[in-house]
Formats: structure tokens, sequence, C-alpha cells
């Protein structure tokens, strides 16, 4: 297999890890479903590109600010965050399902404004993107995200945002400012998938509206789900697998996502906790997941013995 192809499926899965990380704070520890991360990309995504893309200097062309790289990471990855904070103080009261719903119609209402916009190309897209994400570029911001995920679940902040997730109303009763904890995990839910539109432009150097429709919400979703809800270590693993699979079906050509989907459905009913289930790739992690098993062979032989002496009387 070529290796530029192989460059190009590892980059993609790195790009979307981002995104399935940030996803992964805000619905696997909060424990509030999003299907509008896809429009926190696309803002990530056309900021970057203003900030990059040379000044025009032709009649139609598209023209930016010719900033570094650097400044058009920092750029997306924050206009996505401000606007989670507006989306933040009109949705997050909802309860629910209707969350749920109010997201999904933020990523569409962004994916028809950018359509309509022809400053930014309306729906013919914006072509001549820089290409500056590399493999090198993305694996950094990729163990940087993952860094301060882990940390951040650690810490108090973390841990009540666990206690939202568990039950809210506990929660609130205990001090916790439920609120608050949500909308830091959905400005930083939306930072990262602005970080990764960043990314995504960058490497397409081509960004057009339809990509950021409700399909890419749904893939985030899911492999945040495949993964394991509350499990740092099964985004990452899901983000690989679930990137690379449609890739590998490839031969199959139009029953591709047919495999595909039916390859999902059956690895989340031979795992329905996700790939991981709730564990990390840890050393405490491992400990768990060793005592775990330790545990359940020990039933399974008390049971036995149980069984076997029931029938001996």
């Amino acid at each position: 297999m070529d290796m530029t192809y192989i460059q190009g499926i590892l980059m993609l899965a790195g790009i979307n890890l981002i995104a399935v990380l940030g996803l992964c704070l805000l619905t696997g520890f909060t424990g509030l479903f999003s299907f509008g991360h896809a429009g926190f990309m696309a803002i990530g995504a056309y900021i970057g590109a203003l900030m990059t893309v040379p000044p025009s200097t032709m009649p139609g062309s598209i023209g930016g600010l010719g900033l570094p790289f650097i400044f058009g990471i920092l750029a997306g990855g924050a206009a996505a965050g401000i606007v989670s904070w507006f989306i933040g103080r009109i949705t997050l009261n909802l309860k629910g399902d209707y969350f749920c719903i109010a997201t999904l119609g933020f990523g569409e209402a962004t994916r028809l404004i950018l359509n309509n916009v022809q400053t930014f190309g309306g729906a013919r897209g914006w072509p001549g993107v820089p290409q500056y994400s590399t493999v090198l570029t993305v694996f950094v911001v990729d163990v940087i995200a993952v860094l301060f995920l882990a940390n951040l679940v650690k810490s108090r902040h973390g841990r009540n945002m666990i206690a939202v997730r568990e039950e809210e109303l506990a929660a609130q009763i205990a001090g916790v400012d439920v609120f608050r904890y949500k909308m830091i995990a959905l400005i930083v839910s939306a930072v990262y998938a602005g970080v990764a539109g960043v990314l995504f432009g960058h490497y397409m150097t081509f960004i057009q509206p339809k990509m950021f429709s409700m399909t890419k919400s749904t893939e985030l979703t899911i492999i945040v789900i495949f993964g394991g809800l509350g499990s740092i270590s099964g985004s990452v693993l899901g983000a690989l697998v679930l990137t690379a699979l449609p890739e590998l079906l490839r031969a199959f050509d139009i029953w591709r996502l047919v495999f595909y989907g039916a390859a999902v459905i059956v690895i989340m009913i031979s795992r329905p906790k996700g790939l991981m289930g709730g564990m990390e790739l840890s050393p405490a992690g491992i400990r768990k997941i060793r005592a775990e098993r330790r545990a359940r062979l020990a039933l399974k032989e008390e049971a036995a013995r149980e069984a076997a002496s029931g029938g001996r009387s």
C-alpha cells in the first residue's frame, strides 16, 4: 500500500481525534449529547483560512490576512469557543433530548449560513487554502489535546463534570455549579472542534459548507460511543479504527458503507459499552481491568463449586 495513502488516513484520523476528544469531554464525561460539532469545525475551518490565505490580488478571488499558521489555529479555536459560549447561554438550560436537538439546529444553521455567504465562496467553497497541516503538526496537536484533556478530567473540575453526568440534581445539592461546568465542557469541546476544522481545511486545501453537514457530527458522535463513553483511550482507538475502516473496505466498492455499518453494529453488540467501556490504557486502568477480570473468574469458580456440591448432595 502506498505510504502517501497511509499517511493521508493517519492525518484524517488525527484530525478527527481532536474533534472527538472535545466531544468525549462533553458527552462522555459531562453527559451532554451534541449533534452540532460539525458547525464548530466549520467555524474553525473558515476563520483559520481567513487568517492564513494570502491577500487577494486577482478580481473575484477570495483573500485573507496571510498570517502564519499558528494564528490560524488559535483564531479558529477561539472563534469556535466564543460562538459556543453564546450557544451555551441559550441552550444549556434545556434538558436531555432538547439540548441535542438545539445543537443539531445550530450545526445545520451554520452550514446554511456559510452556503449563502458569498464572501467565503458560498456553496461553491473556498479553494486555495494553504496546505500547512502536516503529520508532525497534527501529531503534536493530538498529544497536547490528549494531555490537556487527561489532566482536566483528573482535576477537581473534571470530577465535577463527571458528577454532573452521573446525577445532575445530586451534584447541584452538593454545591456544584452545574451550569458553569456544562458551559466549560461545551467551550472546551468547541475549541477542540474549531482547531480540528482549521487542520482539516489546511490539509484538504479546499473548504465547502457541505463538508460540515450533520453527517460529520453524527460520525464524531459514533466514534465517541464506539470507543467507550468516558474513555480518552477509547476515543483514540475509535478515531483510528473508524477512520481507517471505510478505506480498508474500499475494495467492496458500492457495498463498502454497508459492510462498514455492519462492522460497527457487530462490534457494538459484542462490546455494548464501547471498545474500552470507560477504561483507560494507563497503568491504573490496566490494573483495574485485571482486578475486574480476576473478580469475574473468582465468581465463575465459586458458582461452579456450588453447582458441583449441589449435584453431589
